[in-house]
């Protein structure tokens, strides 16, 4: 893919959380150099924001500078920060799937999303799946996607997510862990024009398993599926112990660390960099991004929230359009 201003098409997210600020914030700290448009209700901006209604995606690169270019989607109802309206609910999926045509027709390089609430969409229009990754993915008419967070010292994909941790023995399988080694290897060739990406993978078990005395997965099926693949051609490591895989030398080892569940890879991705964390999503026929954080209701509106994070997923998401190697976690990385 070549270098293109085909902009890029941000969500409106929970519009009672703090995704409309950060775009306007967002607007003014990019302009000039990542071409996006917000789609949502201009009501659910801020007050003072400065921003310009568009009719369609090529004019979000001819407006004012340091303005939000808007593609008016109107909602049911008005908000207040920090209390959201389940009226609002059906309008936040509803400018998901637009943003997704947009993007599928090519009138959008890619997607970034700003946080929704979970919980509010169910409530409010009965919203059937676990999380947006899952929305996207039946958007996108694909089975899998792979949850990739990316800041300036690591790359980390939890192989199970969102469920209870007495759930993870069962649910941590070898077709499950193979599958993400697949997604994620090609997602870092096509994306980060890695050709063999070193992969590390964690133990499910601490010590990974200590050679079967705190856990047997390790024996049993990990290692034999990890030197399978090897012979095939991937660069593995592992499985490596989860409390040994983060201090500074070990980073420097791999290109991504592959985690049994969530909080294995959250919670050093997340010490290391807090605000700066991008979820990256792999495997989805077209590129999305989104800062990994939430709606943050108890600071909606305080105008405190911290735009890091969704700059650098735009910027991320601007990169892979381009198909260029991404600068702001390979340069770190390297």
């Amino acid at each position: 893919m070549t270098q293109t201003s085909t902009p890029i098409a941000l969500t409106c997210g929970e519009p009672a959380g703090v995704g409309p600020e950060l775009a306007v914030r967002a607007a003014k700290l990019v302009a000039g150099e990542i071409p996006f448009f917000w789609i949502g209700d201009p009501r659910h901006l801020p007050s003072d924001a400065l921003f310009e209604e568009i009719s369609s995606p090529a004019e979000a690169t001819k407006i004012a500078p340091g303005a939000l270019p808007v593609l008016r989607h109107d909602f049911a109802a008005d908000v207040k920060p920090g209390e959201p309206n389940l009226a609002n609910a059906q309008g936040v999926i509803d400018v998901i799937k637009r943003a997704v045509d947009l993007v599928q027709s090519g009138e959008a390089s890619a997607l970034t999303t700003a946080p929704i609430h979970k919980k509010v969409l169910k409530d409010g229009a009965g919203f059937p799946f676990p999380g947006h990754t899952e929305y996207l993915a039946h958007l996108g008419g694909v089975d899998r996607v792979i949850m990739m967070l990316a800041c300036t010292k690591l790359r980390v994909v939890p192989v199970t997510i969102h469920i209870p941790i007495k759930d993870v023995p069962a649910a941590f399988t070898p077709e499950l862990l193979e599958e993400t080694i697949r997604i994620t290897a090609e997602g870092l060739a096509k994306y980060w024009g890695m050709r063999a990406p070193r992969i590390a993978i964690a133990g499910l078990n601490p010590h990974a398993g200590e050679g079967g005395t705190m856990g047997t997965e390790e024996l049993e099926w990990m290692i034999p599926l990890i030197e399978r693949l090897t012979k095939e051609g991937f660069d593995l490591k592992g499985p490596m112990s989860p409390d040994t895989m983060f201090h500074n030398r070990a980073r420097a080892g791999y290109d991504v660390a592959m985690c049994a569940y969530h909080d294995q890879a959250l919670i050093p991705i997340k010490t290391i960099d807090f605000s700066g964390g991008v979820n990256v999503s792999l495997g989805l026929p077209f590129i999305r991004t989104s800062p990994d954080h939430g709606t943050a209701f108890d600071i909606a509106g305080k105008k405190v929230a911290d735009p890091t994070s969704l700059i650098t997923a735009l910027r991320i998401a601007q990169e892979m359009a381009m198909g260029v190697t991404n600068k702001f976690t390979q340069e770190a990385l390297d």
